[in-house]
């Protein structure tokens, strides 16, 4: 996966609170074996009419916030079902940030394991930055190393597991953590006992 150091750019608001991961991507767009291709459903309930038509009045779809990079969201972001397909779709369709006052757990971790920042800020932080960004002229930073995000007079601190912001910033997915113990690896099978198959 590729680096998460500093996120800089647009950020679309969308305040509702208990966003679940089949209102992310609904499940009758989950039968795709690769990780891409998702992005074109994301939220497609909401962003399309009855005859699948893109709706103007979704937010995703307004012209003005193509281009947004951080989604600010309310509570319970990501909750239901574990479908790792939610973050997918969010990172395809062009997000290298949520931002919300909590995470359902198998979400945040899901999205940790592809490079998307999820970024818990609270209730209050999470108001004022969805007022700040309502104006799509208006961009945020998101700041992995300082731990901070930074908006026009707007300032909070987030927390972070180390670990995982290790991987982070050093693009570290669970197979790159293994490939580096490769030598350590390699060391022990070439020292471990070989074992022949029994015929009978």
């Amino acid at each position: 996966m590729e680096a998460v150091q500093t996120i800089i750019g647009q950020a679309l608001p969308l305040p509702l609170a208990n966003i679940d991961t089949d209102q992310i991507i609904p499940k009758q767009f989950l039968k795709r074996v690769e990780r891409s291709g998702f992005g074109e459903f994301l939220f497609y309930d909401w962003a399309r009419d009855a005859e699948g038509e893109p709706d103007p009045e979704f937010i995703l779809n307004k012209p003005e916030y193509r281009d947004a990079v951080v989604l600010v969201a309310g509570p319970n972001f990501g909750s239901g079902s574990s479908r790792e397909h939610a973050p997918w779709s969010l990172e395809d369709w062009g997000f290298d940030a949520v931002i919300a006052p909590s995470f359902a757990d198998i979400f945040y971790s899901n999205c940790t394991k592809i490079g998307l920042l999820p970024v818990v800020l609270t209730e209050e932080e999470v108001t004022a930055l969805t007022t700040i960004v309502s104006d799509p002229a208006n961009q945020v930073t998101v700041d992995l190393e300082t731990q901070q995000v930074i908006a026009e007079g707007f300032e909070a601190s987030f927390s972070i597991d180390p670990f995982t912001k290790h991987c982070l910033l050093n693009g570290l997915d669970e197979i790159a953590l293994t490939l580096e113990r490769a030598g350590e690896i390699d060391t022990f099978e070439a020292a471990r006992p070989g074992y022949s198959a029994v015929v009978t």
